[in-house]
């Protein structure tokens, strides 16, 4: 049977009496049972002071942690183009932002899909894990520009300024680098698929753990060191290009490319009787 449980009340105690008393010896006072239910009463109040005072603090850190995201991050899709703009995560997809000066924004996984930004202000600006499939950034500013672990196939660099521009990670399938001045800039584990280099500074640029499957160096200068650690270079073009000073190089991955007569090497390394490759 469930047990009930009864709340010490002032008003019920005056009529207890003890089961089976006759005589008023073990009558139990109102005035008792009402200062020991006040006595409770009183107790209880301290305690829940207390624990008023131990959540408090909890409660008031809870609504500043849920508060914080709103507060501090300030990213505006609507915003115009202009320098330090925040468009993390925005669709910018098909847009004509050619010119647009954009120095030091945060683009972070912005989608610029077909969108045209050629001649725009990129200078360090971050542009980590965006999206320039077929856009063109033809002739913009982008030195010290984050381009790292973005997709960017079929995209169109000619004549970029990238200097000391990371493209770490990226998917640059078929990109055109062509006339683009890259001194220290690094392509390491990029995706360069068929990429064009010709006519490139590439000073100090680094290619190690690459792809460079079919890439084409022609016509490209660098008068300091280049790095090709690791690179995979099946088939990459270096006819006419001067790779004397460039490290990292082994026989085996010279082997598989494409030069001719007039490629120079590292001393160590043979010229291959592979070479000229026939025309892809």
């Amino acid at each position: 049977m469930p047990i009930t449980r009864r709340v010490c009340m002032p008003s019920e105690m005056q009529s207890i009496r003890p089961r089976g008393s006759r005589s008023g010896a073990m009558t139990i006072l109102k005035t008792d049972l009402d200062h020991g239910c006040g006595a409770m009463r009183q107790s209880a109040t301290p305690r829940r002071s207390a624990l008023k005072t131990l959540l408090a603090p909890a409660i008031t850190a809870c609504l500043v942690t849920l508060a914080a995201p709103a507060l501090g991050h300030a990213a505006s899709c609507k915003d115009s183009a202009s320098p330090g703009a925040d468009w993390t995560d925005c669709n910018k997809k098909a847009l004509m932002l050619g010119g647009s000066d954009l120095q030091g924004a945060n683009l972070v996984n912005t989608d610029f899909t077909l969108t045209d930004l050629r001649g725009a202000n990129l200078t360090g600006a971050n542009l980590e894990k965006a999206t320039l499939v077929r856009s063109s950034v033809a002739g913009a500013l982008a030195d010290g520009a984050n381009f790292s672990k973005i997709e960017a196939y079929r995209c169109n660099f000619a004549g970029i300024a990238a200097e000391k521009a990371s493209f770490v990670n990226s998917e640059l399938q078929r990109a055109n680098f062509s006339g683009a001045r890259l001194t220290g800039t690094s392509f390491e584990k990029a995706e360069l698929g068929r990429a064009n280099f010709d006519r490139a500074e590439l000073t100090g640029t680094r290619f190690s753990h690459a792809n460079l499957s079919r890439a084409s160096f022609a016509n490209s200068s660098f008068t300091g060191p280049i790095d090709f650690d690791g690179a995979f270079m099946f088939q990459t073009r270096i006819e006419g290009v001067n790779l004397s000073e460039a490290t990292g190089l082994e026989q085996e991955q010279v082997d598989m490319t494409c030069g001719d007569g007039s490629t120079k090497l590292p001393a160590e390394l043979k010229t291959p009787t592979g070479w000229p490759c026939a025309t892809d």
